[in-house]
């Protein structure tokens, strides 16, 4: 059977934030007005947002391909140099 292109489908604001780790509303408000963050803007059918995959698999890819795990100790300063630190 053939797969809908990306596209046709169309995520949920709730399905937006499950896709990026179960992140509240007020992270995606941030990310929408973050303009360094180039965040995919949603489609608004009354006050519903709905996101085309399509928009969010191109924003994923244009991200840096970083391990989670890594910018998380980066953020919180516990990233080490080597074995000695």
């Amino acid at each position: 059977m053939p797969q809908p292109e990306d596209t046709t489908v169309f995520m949920s604001a709730r399905q937006v934030r499950e896709r990026y780790g179960n992140r509240s509303d007020m992270a995606l408000w941030r990310w929408l007005r973050d303009e360094k963050l180039n965040f995919p803007k949603p489609l608004y059918i009354n006050q519903f947002r709905y996101w085309k995959l399509a928009d969010l698999t191109a924003w994923e890819q244009g991200r840096p391909s970083q391990n989670l795990a890594v910018r998380r100790k980066a953020v919180r300063g516990r990233v080490t140099n080597g074995p000695d630190t």
